[in-house]
């Protein structure tokens, strides 16, 4: 059989990465920065990457024998990756809930967005900011609203004393601060 009429492994389903689960019943919370910054990627895929990929597979398509052309097969399978960033990037846009932290500032109870400072049973002060699924980086402090350290944190005030479960086992955290950004100002 001609190789032109083989099927590649590339279907839908199995090239999707998959989405990082909700609670039950849960919205997919995220910053109007994140959601600004996750949009501004699609629209750079779709706008300027995917053309000039389609423009180079185009291009090396049309030097004959496809088989052994670097640039076609490379080619190709960038634009697999781009069109399955693409199709994962407008699904998390199409269930965000854009949840704004400024309208907390100056409050001292934890919501979606605060900045928090918490002190361990050690006396170790560690500073998070809840954010969204798709827009948190560890590297960064940030946490998604979802992990146990922001569950445990959440609804709490200054001064609680709170008990995080953790793989080590149970431990308690004192909250220290909460800040938000101010109205107007970007997260």
């Amino acid at each position: 059989m001609n190789k032109a009429f083989t099927r590649e492994n590339d279907s839908a389903e199995d090239d999707d990465p998959q989405l990082p689960p909700l609670p039950a019943g849960g919205k997919n919370y995220i910053t109007p920065a994140g959601y600004a910054r996750l949009r501004a990627e699609l629209m750079g895929l779709i706008d300027q990457e995917r053309p000039q990929v389609v423009e180079v597979v185009h291009w090396a398509a049309s030097n004959g024998d496809r088989s052994e052309n670097g640039d076609y097969l490379y080619g190709k399978k960038r634009l697999r990756e781009i069109d399955r960033r693409i199709r994962f990037l407008t699904k998390r846009l199409e269930i965000a809930e854009i949840a704004d932290p400024s309208l907390h500032h100056g409050s001292e109870q934890i919501f979606f967005g605060a900045t928090v400072t918490y002190c361990d049973s050690q006396g170790l002060e560690r500073t998070v900011t809840i954010m969204g699924i798709d827009e948190a980086d560890s590297l960064k402090g940030q946490v998604s609203w979802i992990s146990p350290i922001a569950r445990t944190l959440l609804k709490a005030r200054v001064g609680d004393e709170l008990r995080l479960n953790t793989p080590a086992g149970a431990e308690e955290i004192e909250v220290l601060q909460v800040t938000y950004p101010a109205p107007g100002a970007s997260s």
